[in-house]
């Protein structure tokens, strides 16, 4: 089979590989299409931890060909998405239903401490469990089960209300994602800033109420001018500016969910006084759990979540360098490839 594999930081190389053969509780997939993510990038250029050669490749859906032998759940022919990892299953996190946070977790294609070869590859080996039957939802679509899959996480941790005034800082494809997720929750006014014009766009044509270039006027003196209260901010860049910007203009009472993947080591300012004077929640949010990953296809298959739109580029597995130049760039937005092709 072709497989695209990190052979090095910022080094892609398209290799033969024998076909995985799935152990007794496996399934083996034929990739119908996977989706290009920052994670990728991220162990592309050497800034997330990886021991390579390794095939990245994490948000994937495709058509099972192969199972283990003690695999009942699923069968060759069924059409699933990838939860790309494989939680323990006996800890305290995973009791809680928080295997995002299982201290044994394996990464399929993703970043963590173990990390198995993803789905930038015309089969991918996958855990039985960790598959998600989707119908007819097409293979494209269904990538974007695990991305929404931990907005719908972000989601849960900002604990909203009905009408809650959402502020999203970044509209990349997952501020985009958040918004709609957002919406689907229950949000009322949402607001999001934006520097890109395209972006911008894109999020007032998903249904965002407001959108503000923060390079035109500084979010924290627009947004007086536009709602009356923000009960949650959400930072989805992964700046220490931007959430010192995000967590600024959250009202009392309210709460501030970092979601973008900050630098490590990075600190922010925060006072304490007004934390406490003014009830204030600074929440994180990490990945996704299984249930997170099956509501994010309950709600493609229903169509409450636009997809289409945010989908800008289709290569074959040749293309993942150009996907990543193109991230390099901040060119487009959601990238998608297509081992099969």
């Amino acid at each position: 089979m072709k497989a695209a594999v990190l052979t090095d930081h910022d080094e892609v190389s398209i290799e033969d590989r024998e076909r995985p053969a799935p152990g007794p509780d496996e399934a083996v997939v034929r990739v119908g299409a996977c989706g290009v993510c920052m994670t990728d990038y991220h162990l592309y250029r050497g800034t997330f931890p990886a021991e390579y050669p390794l095939v990245p490749g994490h948000e994937s859906a495709g058509e099972v060909v192969e199972v283990g032998d003690d695999v009942t759940a699923v069968a060759a022919g069924d059409r699933v998405a990838v939860y790309p990892g494989r939680p323990c299953g006996d800890c305290h996190f995973c009791e809680q239903g928080r295997q995002n946070l299982c201290p044994d977790l394996v990464a399929i294609g993703g970043a963590g401490d173990e990390i198995l070869d993803g789905a930038f590859a015309e089969y991918v080996r996958v855990p039985a469990g960790s598959l998600e039957p989707i119908g007819d939802l097409s293979y494209e679509h269904a990538t974007f089960a695990e991305p929404l899959g931990c907005c719908i996480r972000g989601v849960d941790q900002a604990d909203i209300e009905t009408g809650d005034t959402v502020v999203i800082v970044g509209a990349g494809p997952i501020g985009l994602l958040l918004l709609q997720a957002f919406r689907a929750s229950g949000a009322g006014t949402v607001v999001v800033s934006e520097p890109v014009d395209h972006r911008r766009q894109a999020a007032a044509d998903l249904g965002a109420d407001h959108v503000v270039d923060p390079t035109s006027t500084p979010l924290s003196e627009r947004i007086s001018d536009l709602v009356d209260r923000v009960d949650v901010s959400v930072e989805a860049v992964g700046l220490p500016d931007t959430i010192e910007t995000a967590h600024s203009i959250t009202a009392p009472g309210g709460t501030t969910l970092v979601f973008g993947v900050p630098p490590q080591d990075e600190t922010i300012e925060i006072d304490p006084f007004e934390v406490y004077y003014r009830e204030l929640e600074l929440v994180g949010t990490f990945a996704l759990t299984p249930n997170t990953f099956s509501r994010a296809v309950t709600l493609l298959q229903g169509d409450r979540v636009a997809v289409e739109p945010l989908i800008t580029e289709r290569f074959d597995l040749s293309g993942l360098q150009r996907a990543f130049d193109g991230m390099a760039d901040n060119d487009g937005l959601k990238k998608v490839i297509y081992p099969n092709r």
